[in-house]
């Protein structure tokens, strides 16, 4: 189960909030925060924050949680920056503002593997196609983190430090095969 979790103050108290890819919700694969309650699964009272504010989602495609804005005219902020039109993904560490209301991305743990597929070398001999066997066998792979925010692909000694290139959180990164030198 991949899972998201939320972090805020609210009334001085510190709150949480799990968002998995399988919980039940009011709009199916989505998880709606805002102030209305009969719309929304993460309800936050403060009066700046508007009655369907955003949804959060997981994208299995890309191996990801995503968060999209529901009101234009009082748009979110991640990280200071206005969420207008478009999904954008998160990483841990983000800042996600609805109003006055400040969520940190506390933890995302994806339950994603590296998947490798290999076709055999064939050898033709006239009319039968039979399989090569390999001559010896080859060193083991080197696995990687490639960066969800600009795909540069660096190894697993980055992760709890972030992407060299760009900073980002390499938490929600995907697991890729590195070339060899």
């Amino acid at each position: 189960m991949n899972r998201l979790t939320l972090e805020w103050v609210e009334h001085e108290q510190h709150k949480s909030f799990t968002v998995t890819d399988q919980m039940l919700t009011k709009q199916v694969g989505r998880v709606r925060l805002g102030r209305d309650p009969s719309r929304c699964d993460l309800v936050l009272s403060h009066p700046t924050v508007s009655g369907l504010h955003v949804e959060l989602f997981y994208d299995p495609l890309r191996s990801m949680f995503y968060v999209q804005s529901l009101r234009p005219s009082n748009p979110p902020l991640l990280n200071h920056r206005p969420i207008l039109d478009a999904e954008q993904p998160l990483a841990e560490g983000d800042r996600l503002c609805l109003g006055l209301v400040e969520l940190h991305v506390g933890a995302i743990v994806l339950d994603t593997v590296a998947t490798i597929v290999t076709t055999p070398a064939v050898e033709h001999s006239g009319d039968t196609t039979l399989p090569l066997k390999p001559s010896k066998p080859t060193a083991p792979s080197a696995y990687g983190l490639k960066c969800p925010r600009c795909g540069q692909v660096s190894s697993y000694d980055y992760l709890k430090s972030g992407c060299p290139w760009c900073g980002a959180s390499l938490a929600a990164a995907n697991s890729v095969l590195m070339e060899k030198p």
